[in-house]
């Protein structure tokens, strides 16, 4: 069987034609005829213009030269499909064979999968911890405060996500110090006005507390 000059594109169009309906050249399972039209062919056709014939190609050439030299001169008769099991009314055909397209459509969707599955295990994958380092000024009610229970009774205080810094006292005026103390917090999970607010329960020691600094990690 002829298609004219095979590395020109009027015969490749003319193979794409052929082949449009067919698994292979000649029969129902690969021939000489396959091997030696391969032959005749000095590259893959473009997928894109020859796209009956860049399937054919792909399939006869993933067959060993030795193996292609074993190959009948023309394909036998085909095999019996086996029996419908739907309705005996069903006269559709039944590709023995299958097509780029199904393998294609296949392909894709086990791609769209995968694609999904690796999405969905990065969402679940947690991200950085968000942390804020803070400056707090504790003043006490007067110069008698004793400072260093005073900042015993805030360093007391746990909460999950808290952790307690370096501190100094600061002098406000009139003898008065203020207790200056750093805490690193984790944003979801301590709120700096509950902070506050337990450190503003000792009301023995606290006056009040003030936020002097705040950023980000």
């Amino acid at each position: 069987m002829s298609f004219g000059d095979l590395k020109s594109d009027s015969g490749l169009k003319q193979l794409n034609a052929h082949l449009e309906s067919r698994s292979y050249v000649q029969g129902y399972v690969p021939s000489k005829a396959d091997a030696d039209t391969l032959q005749q062919l000095k590259s893959a056709p473009e997928v894109s213009k020859f796209p009956h014939a860049a399937r054919w190609f792909k399939h006869i050439s993933s067959f060993a030269a030795g193996e292609q030299k074993s190959w009948p001169s023309a394909g036998g008769p085909p095999p019996k499909a086996a029996p419908a099991a739907k309705d005996d009314d069903d006269d559709d055909d039944v590709d023995l064979f299958g097509s780029d397209d199904e393998g294609d459509a296949e392909a894709e969707r086990i791609r769209e999968e995968r694609l999904k599955q690796y999405a969905e295990k990065k969402a679940k994958k947690p991200g950085p911890i968000a942390k804020s380092n803070v400056i707090l000024d504790v003043k006490p009610w007067d110069d008698e405060t004793d400072m260093k229970e005073l900042e015993k009774a805030v360093r007391s205080i746990a909460m999950d996500g808290l952790v307690w810094g370096i501190s100094k006292l600061m002098p406000v005026g009139y003898g008065i110090n203020k207790l200056q103390i750093v805490c690193v917090v984790e944003d979801d999970k301590v709120s700096i006005d509950e902070l506050s607010e337990k450190i503003t329960d000792f009301e023995d020691f606290v006056q009040s507390v003030d936020v002097a600094a705040f950023q980000k990690i």
